[in-house]
């Protein structure tokens, strides 16, 4: 199945310049969900994971399910002040802003393999603070999974140090 022709392309939204690559249009095709799924199944299960994380709000989408497949557990990494109890926070630049993500302080314990996954790698800074909040709590990050790469941004760059897989490539 060619994923690529399954995701919408809106030019200069959120502001100009930007080309919005939306992944609505294929998650409303079940038949691409279910293969974006297996396909993040066939790469994630080789990496024994115990723990997927998923940072708000769309790397819920692919998260669930996958954390479902494998039977591990699923812990949301989410915007400032939606999390109960002690958290830990992180900030950082995104491609056009900045933003804060945070983590519940008992939600990954030490030596927990922990797979994170979203829909978008565009500049990394969402990801590289999702493993830094997962590293300062003890797990192990054994990689980082993505719907969507942005090339261009180089995002991967942010991410060298880890085991990182897109499905889907576009420039910006």
């Amino acid at each position: 199945m060619d994923l690529k022709s399954k995701i919408a392309i809106y030019p200069d939204f959120p502001k100009p310049g930007i080309s919005f690559k939306d992944i609505n249009s294929l998650i409303k095709d079940g038949e691409a969900f279910h293969e974006v799924t297996d396909q993040f199944y066939e790469i994630a299960k080789a990496l024994d994971v115990n723990v997927v994380c998923i940072p708000e709000a769309r790397g819920y989408i692919f998260g669930s399910a996958l954390a479902y497949k494998l039977g591990v557990g699923l812990v949301p990494i989410r915007k400032p002040g939606k999390l109960p109890g002690e958290v830990m926070a992180k900030s950082y630049k995104l491609e056009y802003g900045e933003n804060t993500v945070e983590i519940q302080k008992d939600a990954i314990k030490t030596g927990d393999r922990v797979l994170i996954i979203d829909d978008l790698l565009a500049t990394g800074g969402t990801m590289k603070a999702a493993i830094d909040l997962v590293e300062l709590l003890g797990g192990e990050v054994c990689g980082a999974l993505f719907m969507i790469e942005l090339t261009d941004l180089k995002g991967r760059e942010a991410l060298k140090d880890y085991y990182v897989r897109s499905l889907i490539q576009f420039p910006i």
